[in-house]
């Protein structure tokens, strides 16, 4: 394995970086600095956190993502994804505990950098990525239906149980408030169709600055009352914060470790996976591993700050690729825009509608379901939609954790059981035909299997879903054979308790007066086996490179008889 290199890409970019380019970032990080306020501060919201908490985390990430990812054009940020888990942490363990977390992850996808694992984080199973960002998308809908129709839950605490949330919302739907109906509809309406009209402007910021306005001639000039906007329920402060450490003790990391895994596995799933979509927009190939570092020490430095949880971000790094933005300098560009957004203008976002944030949201969870890739994934194996169904369920009723963790249990499980279907073993007790062993036709006279010597032969990978299976079919021949050959050349691995289950057989063989034989036994599989000891086990003459060989040793010992 080649050792790991950091190599950001900023720093290779800047060795023939030019005006020309630096123009088009300039413009792109502007644009895309825009496009993340809005959606910085819902997410804030959503989490259980100040809203200008969500900004900090834009700034802080997002710079720290830009300076040292393996990405051209990744924009980092808080995302929707981090909403559910983050929001649980909350009400469960408080801010403290949520920076704990948010920085325990941040190590561990250090960690998972430099012992180059971002390939690895590829691999999670499709219907399991399908799964828990449906079952976030729905979660994320439900925890916006109050502000959606302005309800008044009657000062009860919002539960965190998906089936009370609706038991909730039920019991106090007479409640309704007509106006923050529409201006929710409205935003929607505008965010929806504000793509046929603009390209540049996102939808989300026009609604923000059209329906803020609306709110306020309805309060100011028509008197209109229950219309909640962001300084009716948040002090907002218009400033940096100082870095801080959080107090963290063992007991707090024994507690929080499993969130930070999860926090951990989503941002490295979900900033790989807008790497890999830039990738094939813009040309490039982004570096995995030093993504993840990125990723690791935004997320240990976001929390100093008092930040959420960050990742890269999609449609943000698709605005950035489609307003022009090529290098590092666009991100950092967002960021700088995004604290210039947080010192001068952040006292005007308290005028900004709940109802209009809820829009917001409501948006974030339609596109981010991806209902339509749900729908045709019903479409596949049976044990697929298994997975992708029990991981939405248990994403939207139970968490996240749970949620990938059973997800990945279930797939592993059905993995492996299709691994032993494949993995054949046959059993030839008379001849062999030669024409059968190649993909051309030989013409070559069938083999002779002499009396005494039965050939099994293994089609597949030995290893410990398929270890009892050779012995259930032996069991099927009463009559004991004097030799017993097994072809291991279609056997492209051996593991532990395969060598263990072949070790037991010869073992067994050589109690029955029988010769075990290996035949074809390639050198990845032969140097297991010799390090096992099979050598001294069955001899090193009754390990033979072929079939031919096999058969002749065979005949040599049971002239021996």
């Amino acid at each position: 394995m080649n050792s790991f290199s950091f190599q950001p890409k900023l720093f290779s970019m800047l060795k023939n970086y030019s005006k020309e380019q630096f123009a088009a970032d300039l413009m792109a990080g502007v644009i895309v600095g825009i496009v993340a306020l809005p959606l910085a501060i819902a997410f804030g919201i959503a989490s259980g956190v100040s809203p200008e908490k969500g900004i900090i985390t834009a700034i802080v990430a997002g710079f720290l993502i830009s300076l040292l990812g393996g990405s051209k054009v990744q924009i980092g940020g808080p995302t929707g994804a981090f909403i559910v888990i983050v929001y649980g942490v909350v009400q469960q363990y408080g801010e403290a505990g949520l920076l704990v977390a948010t920085l325990l992850a941040g190590v561990i996808l250090v960690l998972l950098g430099l012992f180059r694992l971002g390939t690895i984080i590829k691999f999670i199973p499709y219907p399991i990525v399908i799964g828990f960002t449906a079952g976030i998308a729905v979660t994320i809908f439900t925890t916006q239906i109050a502000d959606v129709f302005g309800l008044n839950l009657g000062g009860e605490k919002m539960p965190g149980d998906f089936v009370e949330k609706w038991l909730l919302y039920f019991r106090h739907f007479d409640t309704l408030h007509v106006w923050n109906t529409l201006v929710s509809i409205g935003s929607i309406a505008i965010i929806a169709l504000a793509p046929r009209f603009s390209k540049k402007i996102p939808g989300s910021l026009i609604a923000i600055v059209v329906m803020t306005v609306g709110v306020w001639l309805l309060r100011t000039y028509l008197g209109v009352e229950g219309l909640d906007t962001i300084g009716d329920r948040f002090s907002i402060k218009a400033e940096m914060p100082g870095m801080a450490v959080p107090a963290i003790n063992w007991e707090a990391v024994k507690d929080l470790l499993p969130v930070a895994i999860t926090i951990a596995a989503l941002g490295a799933i979900e900033s790989l996976l807008s790497a890999t979509v830039a990738d094939g927009v813009t040309g490039d190939k982004h570096d995995s591993n030093t993504e993840l570092v990125a990723q690791g020490v935004a997320n240990i430095v976001t929390p100093l700050f008092g930040g959420i949880p960050a990742t890269g971000a999609i449609a943000r790094t698709m605005a950035n690729i489609h307003n022009g933005g090529r290098t590092p300098v666009s991100g950092i560009v967002h960021a700088i825009v995004l604290l210039f957004i947080l010192l001068f203008l952040m006292p005007l976002a308290k005028y900004i509608p709940m109802a209009c944030l809820a829009g917001v949201l409501v948006m974030v969870s339609y596109n981010m379901s991806g209902w339509r890739t749900f729908r045709a994934f019903m479409k596949n194996p049976k044990s697929d939609v298994g997975v992708l169904l029990l991981t939405f369920f248990l994403t939207v009723f139970f968490d996240l954790t749970i949620a990938i963790g059973t997800g990945l249990v279930l797939a592993c499980l059905l993995f492996m059981h299709r691994v032993m279907e494949t993995t054949q073993i046959s059993v030839i007790k008379d001849e062999i035909d030669p024409n059968n062993e190649v993909d051309m036709t030989l013409h070559e006279e069938h083999l002779a299997i002499p009396k005494g010597v039965e050939v099994y032969e293994i089609n597949g990978p030995y290893f410990f879903g398929i270890a009892t299976k050779f012995e259930e079919t032996m069991s099927h021949f009463g009559e004991r054979p004097r030799v017993r050959i097994i072809r291991m050349r279609r056997v492209p691995f051996v593991d532990s308790t395969g060598i263990h289950n072949l070790a037991n057989l010869c073992r067994m063989a050589e109690r029955e007066k029988t010769v075990v034989v290996l035949s074809g036994v390639n050198p990845k599989v032969h140097r297991d086996l010799q390090k096992a000891g099979f050598c001294e086990l069955i001899g090193k003459d009754n390990i033979c490179p072929n079939i031919n060989a096999a058969l002749e040793r065979a005949r040599e010992l049971l002239m021996d008889d």
